[in-house]
């Protein structure tokens, strides 16, 4: 299945986990390094904060997308967030692996209501869809 993107951008990273990254139009410059965690500095970002901000904003929106498309979903609130802890680790075949831990955080919402919200907005997110059977992620409703 192939798509018409209505929007792309480019990164390039150079050095690796101890290098920069940065886009094509220079909105997004970071100096990169490898986690205290895992045997680096930490002084930089690394990869798998990337991918949980992106996660995180991109599923926010994936919600408020999946309200204006079902009327039976609770509308989000304006305080609407969502948190991804992305972990990396070994896998046993070798090679690493990641795992996510998504939350959403829906303020003055019944649980059963924010729980559709939640699951709806994970059916439709980009990187739910991109994750889906490659990588763990456990999706949970937060109560604020």
């Amino acid at each position: 299945m192939s798509i018409k993107p209505v929007y792309t951008t480019t990164a390039q990273a150079t050095g690796g986990r101890d290098g920069r990254v940065s886009t094509s139009d220079n909105a997004l410059d970071l100096t990169l390094a490898v986690p205290k965690e895992m045997g680096g500095t930490g002084q930089g970002n690394n990869p798998e904060q990337l991918f949980a901000a992106g996660y995180a904003a991109c599923y926010i929106g994936a919600m408020k997308y999946a309200a204006s498309q079902d009327k039976s979903l609770p509308r989000p609130p304006t305080d609407l967030s969502a948190r991804a802890t992305v972990g990396i680790g070994p896998r046993e075949d070798g090679g690493f692996e990641l795992t996510v831990a998504l939350e959403a955080i829906i303020p003055g919402v019944a649980h059963d209501a924010a729980l559709a919200l939640a699951e709806a907005g994970h059916k439709v997110c980009p990187y739910s869809h991109a994750t889906r059977g490659n990588i763990e992620v456990t999706l949970t409703v937060v109560e604020s």
